[in-house]
């Protein structure tokens, strides 16, 4: 397997750190639009790097990443970009006639008229809507394969072949008791995706209604959290999730919850009455004359890079679904479970807890691909696949999963 990473911040070089391990692979060429950046992912890997290339390349230019999955003859494309430049990678990979696997569908757009109550253009639907022509093609584009969406996709396939019989609810639960020395508000992942995913409206599925949307931040809960992490209030937020697990497996209702905290939430209301949550360019008066930026970019580019905050951070994350149904005609609740310690990945592999997570799923998966464990054709969800395989593997690359009964 020939592999094109493009991306290499820190997801992406928390990919090459964990790949270069593995030997399912003959190469991999890390591409980013910062050339200094995926030469540096690959210089860091030492004496591991023989099977790395960097090389630059700009994502939303579809021509450009054609010709180097061409060049360099590359199987699969791994997108490990933010939200925007899925369709132009998507689309590129399609027209090379590769694989292609990404942690994050393309973006939705709120219902014009009822954004809180009806569904606009839904996450992933500008790539189902082409799912015959990846099938046709017999090639898999396989979305959301994270760690949310991605493993939680996995636990709740397990879960509705393993562990009940009915289910009644699919509820993906995520929180962290995470810190980060020196900084009063410092996120643990890309801002620009979390402000994207914690503004827009959240979406829930109940079987009959369909999809629909709340209200951001919407029926708060408190999820008490396994090894240690304790009680957290989460909240509704749009996630890939609620969109992905309907289409494989039969529950009742699916929700996405956050433990954001209430400090997160009243930044991020801030960041959105002030209109910093914007993507769509303002004219903003310079010393050189006037320049266009993005709001959300300029966010971003004031807080810290959360690649960098690895060393100052303490904690653990827990990334993980919540199963309520029956099995045998009795009730029974589950939280599947997955969690890292900042303090394990930092010393194991030299990347923070968040972005190490994230990055450990896409590489499993390739390698279950590239051994015939997973396989098909046309755009599908981690929850089309079978479990097991993916489960063990995770395990084998040292970081287990959990179950605890409710």
């Amino acid at each position: 397997m020939r592999i094109l990473l493009v991306g290499a911040g820190g997801v992406g070089t928390a990919i090459t750190r964990i790949a270069a391990r593995r030997p399912f692979f003959d190469h991999m060429v890390v591409a980013d639009y910062d050339p200094a950046r995926a030469e540096a992912a690959v210089a860091a890997l030492g004496g591991d790097a023989d099977r790395f290339t960097a090389a630059q390349v700009d994502a939303s230019d579809e021509a450009a990443v054609t010709a180097l999955l061409a060049e360099h003859r590359c199987d699969v494309l791994l997108n490990a970009t933010d939200p925007r430049f899925v369709l132009p990678l998507f689309t590129a990979a399609h027209a090379a006639g590769t694989h292609y696997l990404d942690m994050a569908m393309s973006l939705s757009c709120p219902h014009p008229e009822h954004p809180y109550e009806k569904t606009g253009v839904k996450l992933g639907d500008a790539q189902f809507e082409r799912a015959d022509e990846w099938e046709k093609a017999g090639r898999l584009a396989l979305v959301g394969m994270g760690v949310e969406p991605g493993l939680s996709d996995v636990f709740a396939r397990y879960a509705a072949d393993e562990l009940f019989d009915e289910i009644e609810e699919v509820g993906i639960r995520d929180g962290a008791d995470l810190t980060v020395d020196g900084y009063d508000f410092a996120p643990s992942f890309s801002i620009w995706t979390t402000i994207e995913e914690c503004l827009n409206p959240p979406v829930v599925y109940e079987a009959g209604r369909g999809w629909y949307t709340t209200d951001p931040f919407s029926e708060p809960e408190v999820f008490d959290f396994p090894e240690g992490i304790g009680p957290v209030e989460c909240v509704n937020v749009e996630h890939e999730e609620v969109l992905l697990v309907p289409r494989w497996v039969d529950a009742k209702r699916v929700t996405f919850k956050y433990g954001l905290g209430n400090e997160f939430i009243e930044v991020l209301k801030t960041l959105h009455r002030l209109g910093l949550d914007r993507t769509d360019p303002v004219t903003v008066a310079g010393e050189s004359g006037p320049a266009r930026v993005c709001p959300r970019d300029v966010v971003a580019a004031c807080l810290p890079d959360p690649a960098t905050l690895g060393d100052r951070m303490h904690g653990k994350t827990c990334a993980g679904t919540w199963v309520k149904g029956t099995k045998d005609g009795r009730e029974r609740e589950v939280y599947l479970y997955h969690v890292v310690d900042n303090q394990w990945s930092m010393g194991e592999y030299g990347s923070q807890a968040v972005v190490w997570q994230t990055a450990v799923n896409p590489v499993v998966a390739l390698e279950l691909v590239a051994s015939g464990a997973w396989s098909g054709s046309g755009v599908l969800g981690p929850e089309a696949l079978p479990p097991g395989p993916f489960l063990d593997l995770l395990t084998e690359y040292g970081s287990p999963w959990g179950m605890r009964e409710q």
